[in-house]
């Protein structure tokens, strides 16, 4: 059954409502009766916790999340409370539950946390370029927010870079549409010198086993590009016979390396 708007009840009233629920906590004879009357106060205000959570929401924390932190807090505020020590319960629990929602934010709302200094400059700089956009009509540059506030300009961006701390894109996301693959693949790219670091350890071990009259001919031909004519009148030998010679040694090298690669292939097998 809906209740009628005259039917709300004040602050006043609400207030005076807590204050005989804390009379009757404090005259309870026994551990069921504080208990219930301990429930009728913490329902008063669970409409509290669920505004204040909500000023919160949209901040990368779930708002299940930050509406079930209130109410702890409000719980905690219950039992520290000592009547006749304060305006009301309402104004001692309000910045009972601001804290602890500040705290959650700070101690696990970050996937990557920040140092301390900008977790507590960052409520600041939200705040006063809400402000500063209210007053200017515009969008406030990173100077005006830094000189409101009496901070350094790159204090004030390195807080727009931390705020992605709280939710930082993943890797398997999609970029940008439901037809690309995750985010992975841009940021991916293929490492021809790394797929081939093997081949050149093996070749190097070849190389190595090699006469060094052979390693000077494929010095001069692969490495320094020489001609055939040109590495034959270097050596002394005609054309045809360094040609000869560059073909034995290539095909020794090459039986030489699919031997060693059907070895290792074959090897998790034994």
């Amino acid at each position: 059954m809906a209740h009628s708007t005259s039917s709300i009840p004040t602050f006043s009233e609400r207030d005076a409502e807590t204050a005989a629920l804390f009379e009757q906590l404090a005259a309870a004879r026994s551990e069921g009766e504080a208990e219930r009357v301990a429930c009728e106060i913490v329902h008063l205000y669970l409409d509290l916790c669920t505004v204040m959570a909500n000023r919160y929401a949209g901040r990368g924390v779930e708002r299940d999340d930050l509406v079930q932190v209130a109410r702890l807090a409000l719980v905690k505020a219950l039992h520290r409370y000592q009547p006749g020590h304060g305006p009301s319960f309402a104004a001692y629990a309000v910045p009972t539950i601001s804290g602890e929602l500040k705290r959650w934010f700070r101690d696990r709302g970050w996937v990557v946390r920040p140092p301390r200094r900008l977790q507590e400059l960052r409520a600041d700089v939200s705040a006063e370029r809400e402000r500063l956009e209210q007053e200017l009509g515009s969008t406030p540059s990173d100077a005006d927010v830094a000189a409101s506030l009496g901070a350094k300009v790159c204090d004030v961006r390195e807080v727009a870079v931390a705020v992605s701390g709280f939710h930082p894109l993943s890797l398997d996301g999609l970029a940008g549409d439901d037809e690309r693959s995750g985010m992975e693949h841009l940021l991916a790219v293929t490492d021809e010198d790394l797929d081939r670091a093997e081949d050149r350890v093996c070749l190097s071990e070849a190389l190595g086993r090699l006469p060094e009259e052979e390693r000077q001919l494929l010095v001069l031909r692969f490495v320094e590009g020489r001609t055939q004519r040109e590495i034959g009148e270097l050596v002394g030998v005609s054309q045809m016979q360094v040609s000869r010679s560059l073909r034995r040694i290539t095909a020794r090298l090459r039986a030489e390396l699919l031997d060693t690669t059907e070895r290792e292939m074959l090897e998790p097998a034994s």
